[in-house]
């Protein structure tokens, strides 16, 4: 509920506090006095875009603040509680770990004479669309604005499920409909995705088919290193190290027969010289050494035989082996490697199109849940439309348009045509039915209405009225009165082209509103502004040279002052406020 909005350098507001209350609070005034200036304010505080030359001429700025108590029933309801988890999660948890009965909510917004605009809810920046999709939860806005939501079909929609309790069967539509997105955009992803699959397997079947066919091996490698050098130098080995092994094993007097003719002389020596024994053991250790030694180098000369078959051989498989080095920016381990990653890369691969025919079996499904989500809400909605139009004729003829018809049509959605040579069948497919399903179900919902006979009904914006529109939707929302959503209606002209005969039964419509929702009207006429709960004056003012608008509550005679100046068109007529009085229940 709306309990207070205050105005300053609005226009001809300077600054204004108004203080409204529950059930019917009605606004009068002149023509002229600045009425429509406060739905201007509204409008404003509830984040639609303003006119710059809103702002009251020599003022930086002008700023709006509505304070609104919301209940703690109404906070715990899905559709609020939700989106404020969503986008204002640090007052949602504030509100709901909070035992209070009922929580202030200030919503506030400035405009520059430049035309910016900043928001706030309760003191926290807030972007517009933060402040316009939570100020939409909390007031609706009916009257002259040829932008309202009245007309649009996904209002006609909501009212629609409001009036059948259809909000089990829409979160249901909903949930699976998110279910399906969700599959459709993993599935979109696989298939943007599948040529850059496809070539990344022909690489890969290509790479994993020249390493095995290389099968490279860190112990090869070396071993070919090995025998490269052998190779390369065979001449030498026989030549060079042949002529060494024969002289220090084969020749005679060589250096492997004279340290053998020193040990036995100093084996003879230890017995006797205990000082010799050291030198014994030293002499036996380098006949160790040099006998392995040169049996070390007699294996290297035989095994050096001269091959330059073999030479080349070995030079071509290790020139293949370093052209794969280069070409994978790898050591032969990092090669092995790199064939042991392609074939896991090649199964994954084969995994992923196993999980992509899975997936499209997942999403099929999905769909097909969707559409009898879809069915089942749409068999309801068209279920109520006899039901609802009969509840909005019935008001209709209350409020002056007894003539009118008025019509609910719910039709499945056309799926769109969305062919195109640049996109596949399937994924145009997919988004028709993306175009399909909306938020709010493959229903085309519409309110039509013929204000007069032999008219034919056509859509609510084509040929109902600012004032018509209004007492439209005051019968749709009393129709709706007992399924309240929206905790504040307001009304500007509701009384447009009602005479004064039909004044009282809009009044009644409007007070048995306010038994559910608080309601605010501006009107014109004495017979409504005599019923409601709260009565609001709107004047303007001329002091120091600059116009003024105010707005003052009324009670008491000053109420019966203005009610009578309603009836008499500022004359005052003793029997103008008798009429006043009695309207007034006095």
């Amino acid at each position: 509920m709306l309990q207070e909005l205050c105005i300053e350098n609005l226009a001809l507001f300077e600054r204004a506090a108004v203080g409204f209350g529950p059930g019917l609070n009605v606004i009068t005034g002149e023509t002229g006095a600045g009425k429509s200036l406060l739905i201007d304010a509204l409008e404003l505080l509830l984040g639609e875009r303003p006119r710059a030359s809103l702002v009251r001429k020599g003022a930086k700025e002008a700023r709006v603040e509505g304070r609104f108590l919301a209940s703690a029933r109404a906070l715990a309801e899905e559709r609020l509680a939700g989106w404020l988890r969503e986008n204002l999660p640090e007052l949602s948890e504030e509100w709901s770990g909070s035992k209070d009965e009922e929580h202030e909510l200030l919503l506030a917004r400035t405009l520059s004479a430049e035309g910016r605009t900043r928001a706030w809810i309760n003191h926290r920046p807030a972007t517009a669309r933060v402040l316009r999709e939570l100020a939409a939860q909390l007031v609706e806005i009916h009257g002259q604005n040829e932008h309202q939501r009245l007309f649009q079909p996904a209002e006609q929609t909501r009212l629609l499920d409001e009036f059948g309790e259809l909000g089990g069967k829409l979160a249901t539509y909903r949930g699976k409909r998110t279910d399906w997105l969700a599959l459709r955009t993993e599935l979109s992803g696989f298939e943007t995705r599948a040529r850059e699959r496809a070539e990344r397997e022909d690489l890969l079947r290509f790479q994993a088919r020249e390493l095995a066919q290389a099968k490279p091996s860190v112990e090869e490698h070396a071993s070919l290193c090995s025998e490269r050098e052998l190779l390369r130098h065979a001449a030498g080995i026989a030549s060079q190290l042949g002529a060494l092994v024969q002289e220090l094993s084969e020749d005679d007097g060589s250096a492997l027969e004279r340290l053998k003719r020193a040990e036995r002389v100093l084996e003879q020596w230890e017995s006797k010289l205990a000082a010799a024994a050291p030198c014994a053991e030293e002499i036996r250790a380098a006949l160790a050494h040099l006998e392995e030694a040169t049996s070390a180098l007699a294996s290297l000369v035989a095994g050096s035989e001269s091959s330059p078959e073999r030479l080349e051989e070995v030079e071509t498989r290790l020139a293949r082996l370093e052209e794969l080095q280069r070409k994978y920016r790898t050591d032969i381990a990092g090669l092995a490697a790199r064939a042991d990653e392609a074939q896991r890369e090649l199964a994954a691969i084969g995994t992923a199109a196993q999980d992509f025919d899975a997936l499209r079996a997942r999403t099929t499904e999905a769909l097909a849940a969707l559409e009898r989500a879809a069915g089942e809400l749409g068999k309801a909605r068209r279920g109520l439309r006899a039901r609802l139009e009969k509840a909005v004729r019935a008001s209709l003829s209350e409020l002056g348009l007894e003539r009118a018809s008025f019509e609910v049509r719910v039709e499945p959605r056309a799926r769109p045509d969305l062919r195109s040579p640049n996109v596949s069948p399937e994924q145009s497919r997919a988004l028709e039915d993306e175009r399909r399903f909306g938020f709010d179900g493959a229903d085309e919902v519409a309110f039509l209405l013929a204000a007069n006979p032999g008219e034919d009904r056509q859509p609510l914006a084509k040929v109902a009225s600012g004032g018509e529109a209004a007492r439209i939707m005051l019968a749709l929302r009393t129709a709706l009165a007992l399924r309240q959503t929206i905790p504040t209606l307001i009304f500007d002209e509701v009384d447009a082209g009602v005479g004064g005969r039909l004044g009282p039964r809009v009044g009644e419509h409007l007070r048995r509103l306010g038994a559910d929702h608080q309601v605010l009207c501006v009107s014109h006429l004495p017979a409504i502004a005599a019923l409601a709960e709260r009565h609001f004056k709107v004047a303007k003012t001329v002091q120091g040279g600059r116009t003024r608008t105010e707005v003052e509550e009324l009670s008491g005679n000053a109420r019966i002052e203005e009610i009578a100046d309603m009836i008499a068109g500022g004359a005052a007529h003793a029997t103008a406020r008798a009429e006043a009085r009695r309207l007034l229940g006095g």
